[in-house]
């Protein structure tokens, strides 16, 4: 069983921000195989589902992305899945829009989120993909730069991101992650 989670911020508020590249991702996985993401546990909405022939449980931390990592360690505990079935999805300022990576693992660098989902876990060896999102310019603050609104010019590149990582998430039910990592970096 895969354990595939969107990092992000709860979506009333948050939805059309680039900090939540990752529920994007969700969502839009949840759209193309018709999963309704309803159900509520460890301060999250997920779903189980079969994807490709690969059960998934499909989550979106409802925790604000700071402390994204309790909800992840949760659902890692509760249905006892290895960690390199984890996979995060989440927002990436040294990325351009439109572009996305894919790593069996590594540091969270600066995003909390990840510095989250790292701590709970207390190992860095799941995979991840990264969805682009750039750098503010030097006269925008970081923070605002990812929780305010996306401009409209800027749309259509971090839809591009999103489906692309939508795709590589396929790939790497379908294939494994080195095919994905292959097919997408």
């Amino acid at each position: 069983m895969y354990l595939i989670v969107g990092l992000g911020n709860p979506e009333s508020d948050y939805a059309n921000t680039r900090h939540n590249m990752g529920f994007k991702v969700i969502n839009r996985l949840a759209e193309e195989y018709e999963i309704s993401i309803s159900r509520k546990k460890f301060n999250s909405e997920y779903e189980k589902a079969v994807i490709e022939g690969e059960k998934v449980i499909l989550v979106k931390p409802q925790t604000f992305m700071n402390v994204s990592g309790e909800a992840v360690y949760e659902f890692v505990n509760f249905y006892k899945i290895e960690l390199d079935k984890v996979m995060i999805i989440y927002d990436d300022m040294d990325i351009e829009p439109g572009k996305i990576r894919i790593r069996k693992s590594g540091s969270p660098g600066s995003h909390n989120g990840m510095k989250s989902v790292v701590h709970f876990l207390k190992d860095e060896s799941f995979p991840r993909i990264r969805v682009g999102i750039g750098k503010p310019n030097e006269a925008e603050d970081r923070i605002q730069y990812v929780i305010g609104a996306i401009p409209e010019e800027e749309k259509t590149s971090l839809e591009e991101g999103v489906e692309k990582a939508k795709d590589a998430v396929i790939e790497l039910l379908k294939n494994g992650i080195d095919a994905a990592m292959n097919a997408f970096n």
